[in-house]
C-alpha cells in the first residue's frame, strides 16, 4: 500500500458511524457540529478543522475497535490529550476522527520502593506529583501547563519544563508505555528496568507527535523531594550580559535544577499579574534554582551568586522561604497567561540554540520587532537554550496574523542557523512543518518517512503533521530557501 495526500481523503461519514455505533456508546461518540466545535484546535488557536466525529473511548477495548475500523475503511486518526499543545499537533483532520484519551485519567499505581508510577494517558501533569508527594516522591517534568496538560500529550510531544535542565525531558522520565497500532495491535515497549534489550523504541516513540501509535498507558520514573530549594533571582541591565551570564553557569560546571530567563517586555507584562516581586527596571532577569540537602544547596547558590556577579549582574536576590520561592516561579510559570493579558493575541514560539549565542538571538528579535511591527516578550529555559518568544498581535486587524507568522518562521530559521533546532519541548505539529524543511535534509527525511512507514504504512495517523513531504520541501524551497543559499549569510556555516 502507499500512503494518500491527506488532502485527497473523503470518509463515508455514514458508514463510519455504523461502524463506530456498533461499539461505542452514545455519551461516547459525538457528531453534531457544537460538539465539535471545541475539539477544531489545540492550544494554538491560529490553525483550526473541524473533524467528522469525535470518540471518547472509557476502555482499551474500545480504543483497539476505533482504530481498527479506521483502519478497516481509511479514515484518519488524531489522538488528541488536553488539547494545551501549541504546535497545532493535535488540530483534526476534515475527514477524519478525533481519539480522545480524556477518559483515561486513572492513576494505577504508584510504587514508593521502585520510584514509578503507572498512568493512564489522560492524568494530568501535576496529578501524579499530587499522587506520590505521600511517599515524599514527585515526578519531575513540569511544564508551565502541567495543572492540566495530560501524559498522553507530555509522551507525544516530549515535554519539559523549568527543571528539565536538571532532571530531563519527558524521554528520560519515562520506563514503559503501552501503545495500539493503527490495525489495533496492542504492544509494550520499555520495561520498568533501568534498562532494556533490542532497539530504542521509547525514545522513538516519545515525541513522535502522535504518528505512530495511540498510548493507553505510561509508567514513569518518580524522584525523591529535595529536603530544600531555593532560587537566584538576578537582574541585568543588558540581555546580552545575562545570557553571557548563562553560559557562564553552565562552563563553571554547574548545572541547577532550573535556569530560567525573561527579558523585560516578559517582565513588565507578568509583575502586575503576579506581583513576585521582579525587578522592572532590569533589561533582563534570570531565575537559578538549587535543589538537594541543606548543605548541597547552600554551596551551590554561594557559586551560582559569584558566577552572577561576575557576569555583571546588579540586584541578587535568594528566596528565603518556600513561599517566596514559589512566587519566584509563580511568575515565570504564568508568562504566557499575563502577555495574554496585555494583547488581543499572541504566538509563542519554540527554537533551540547554542547558549552562547542567546545575545545574538535577542539581538535579531529586537530587529525583527521593527521589522514586522510587532512587539515579542521573551521567556526562555535558558540552561539549555530553548526560547519562548511571545509575538502580540491582532486577529482582527487585517494582515497581523500574517506578519506574526512570517516573523515567527525567520525565528526559528534563525535557530537553525544559530546551530540549533526549530523546536525544543512543543512538536511540530502543523506549526513548524515548513521549517522542517529547513532543518532537514532530503536523505533525514526520506529516513523519518520510512520510519513512519513502518508504524503506519496509509499514514492514517495525526497525518500532515511533524514530516513534510518532499514535495512540500521543494515548494517551500522555492519560495523562501532560495534554493539553498544561507538566509543568514552574516552567520558562519554549521
Amino acid at each position: 500500500m502507499t500512503t494518500r495526500d491527506p488532502a485527497e481523503i473523503r470518509t463515508d461519514l455514514p458508514a463510519l458511524l455504523r461502524r463506530l455505533r456498533l461499539f461505542l456508546p452514545a455519551h461516547c461518540l459525538l457528531v453534531g457540529e457544537e460538539d465539535l466545535r471545541p475539539y477544531e484546535c489545540d492550544g494554538l488557536t491560529a490553525y483550526r478543522e473541524l473533524p467528522l466525529v469525535v470518540c471518547l473511548p472509557e476502555t482499551e477495548a474500545q480504543v483497539i475497535d476505533i482504530l481498527r475500523t479506521c483502519d478497516d475503511l481509511g479514515v484518519p486518526v488524531v489522538a488528541r490529550g488536553a488539547g494545551t499543545g501549541l504546535s497545532g499537533g493535535a488540530m483534526p483532520h476534515a475527514q477524519g476522527v478525533v481519539l480522545s484519551l480524556a477518559r483515561f485519567n486513572k492513576i494505577l499505581r504508584v510504587d514508593r520502593e521502585a520510584r514509578l508510577a503507572v498512568v493512564q494517558p489522560g492524568v494530568r501533569n501535576l496529578a501524579v506529583s499530587e499522587a506520590a508527594a505521600p511517599f515524599g516522591l514527585y515526578y519531575a517534568p513540569d511544564p508551565s501547563s502541567q495543572i492540566a496538560c495530560t501524559l498522553g500529550g507530555n509522551v507525544a510531544e516530549n515535554s519539559g519544563g523549568v527543571h528539565c535542565l536538571k532532571y530531563g525531558l519527558t524521554v528520560h522520565n519515562v520506563l514503559r508505555i503501552r501503545v495500539v497500532s493503527i490495525e489495533g495491535e496492542v504492544f509494550e515497549i520499555g520495561s520498568e528496568a533501568l534498562d532494556a534489550p533490542g532497539y530504542d523504541l521509547l525514545a522513538l516513540m516519545i515525541g513522535s507527535e502522535g504518528m505512530l501509535g495511540v498510548v493507553t498507558e505510561v509508567t514513569v520514573k518518580l524522584v525523591p523531594k529535595p529536603e530544600l530549594a531555593q532560587v537566584v533571582m538576578a537582574s541585568f541591565a543588558d540581555v546580552a550580559q545575562a545570557g553571557d551570564a548563562v553560559a557562564a553557569i553552565i562552563g563553571a560546571g554547574i548545572i541547577p535544577a532550573g535556569l530560567e530567563m525573561m527579558d523585560k517586555a516578559a517582565t513588565a507584562a507578568v509583575e502586575p499579574f503576579v506581583q513576585a516581586g521582579y525587578d522592572m527596571n532590569a533589561e533582563a532577569i534570570l531565575l537559578c534554582e538549587a535543589d538537594g540537602t541543606p548543605e548541597e544547596v547552600a554551596e551551590e547558590i554561594a557559586r551560582v551568586t559569584a558566577v552572577l556577579t561576575a557576569a555583571g549582574a546588579g540586584d541578587i536576590r535568594v528566596s528565603q522561604s518556600e513561599a517566596e520561592r514559589l512566587k519566584f516561579w509563580a511568575g515565570r510559570k504564568a508568562a504566557f497567561p499575563a502577555v495574554g493579558r496585555i494583547t488581543p493575541d499572541y504566538y509563542c514560539m519554540d527554537g533551540t540554540i547554542p547558549r552562547k549565542r542567546l545575545a545574538e538571538m535577542l539581538s535579531a528579535i529586537a530587529g525583527m520587532e521593527r521589522k514586522y511591527g510587532l512587539r515579542c516578550a521573551n521567556v526562555f529555559h535558558a540552561g539549555d537554550g530553548n526560547l519562548h518568544p511571545l509575538i502580540m498581535y491582532d486577529a482582527a486587524q487585517p494582515g497581523n496574523w500574517e506578519r506574526a507568522e512570517a516573523f515567527g518562521a525567520e525565528i526559528l530559521e534563525l535557530s537553525v542557523a544559530l546551530g540549533g533546532s526549530i523546536t525544543g519541548e512543543h512538536g511540530v505539529g502543523v506549526e513548524k512543518i515548513n521549517q522542517m524543511c529547513v532543518q532537514y535534509a532530503t536523505p533525514e527525511l526520506e529516513a523519518f518517512h520510512r520510519v513512519k512507514a513502518a508504524f503506519d504504512e496509509r499514514g492514517l495517523l495525526n497525518p500532515g503533521k511533524a514530516v513534510p513531504s518532499l514535495h512540500r520541501c521543494a515548494e517551500y524551497g522555492r519560495m523562501h530557501v532560495h534554493r539553498g543559499e544561507l538566509k543568514f549569510p552574516e552567520l558562519e556555516r554549521f
